[in-house]
C-alpha cells in the first residue's frame, strides 16, 4: 500500500528540514512548507466538515437534501422558472438540475405548469409542502459556503479562484463533472 499525503509530508519534513526549496520560496525550509500545506489541509477539512454537517441538518430538520433545499430555494424567489434557468442559478449542469426537479415533483414539493404562452416551456412552482420546508431550515438555503463566498470581498474573492486553480492544476487526478454537480450531493 501506498504512502499517504500526511505521511509523505511528515517524512519530507523530518529528511530535509533544513533544505531550502527550490522553486521560489526563499528562506522557507521544506519542514516550514510541509507545516503551512498540512494548516492549508486543515483548512480545507475545516470547510468540509462545515459543509456536510450543515447539510446533515437540513436533511434532518427539512427532510430534503442541501440541493433540494436550494433548488427549492431558487424556485420561491423566481416562480415559474424552468429547469435551464435554475440550473444556471445553481451553477451545476441542466440534467443534474432536472433530475433534482423530478425528485421534487415526486415527492410533492414542486409543481409543473405549462405556460399558456408556449406550451412547450414548463414553469415550476412550490407546494405548501416546499414552503414549509423552506421555512424550518436551518440555516442558509444554498449552504453555508455559497454564503460566506458571497460575504468575501471582491478582491478576496479573486485572489482565492487565482489560488484554486492552481491547486487544482496541481492535483493529479480530477472529476471534471464534480464542478457541475451541487455540493450537497458529492
Amino acid at each position: 500500500m501506498g504512502i499517504n499525503y500526511i505521511d509523505r509530508m511528515k517524512n519530507a519534513a523530518r529528511t530535509d528540514a533544513d533544505r531550502p526549496l527550490l522553486n521560489g520560496a526563499r528562506g522557507v525550509s521544506r519542514q516550514q512548507r510541509n507545516a503551512l500545506a498540512l494548516e492549508v489541509l486543515k483548512q480545507f477539512r475545516l470547510i468540509y466538515g462545515t459543509v456536510r454537517r450543515h447539510f446533515r441538518r437540513v436533511e434532518a430538520t427539512c427532510g430534503v437534501s442541501g440541493s433540494q433545499l436550494w433548488l427549492m430555494q431558487e424556485i420561491e424567489l423566481a416562480p415559474g422558472a424552468g429547469v435551464s434557468e435554475l440550473a444556471r442559478r445553481l451553477s451545476i449542469h441542466q440534467t443534474t438540475c432536472s433530475l433534482l426537479v423530478e425528485k421534487l415533483v415526486s415527492r410533492g414539493y414542486v409543481r409543473k405548469q405549462r405556460s399558456t404562452q408556449d406550451q412547450r416551456r414548463v414553469g415550476l412552482t412550490l407546494s405548501r409542502r416546499a414552503v414549509k420546508a423552506l421555512g424550518k431550515a436551518p440555516g442558509p438555503a444554498e449552504g453555508v459556503l455559497p454564503e460566506a463566498l458571497a460575504e468575501l470581498p471582491n478582491e478576496a474573492l479573486q485572489s482565492l479562484s487565482t489560488q484554486l486553480r492552481k491547486v487544482i492544476a496541481e492535483l493529479r487526478l480530477r472529476d471534471e463533472r464534480s464542478a457541475g454537480r451541487p455540493l450537497a450531493d458529492l
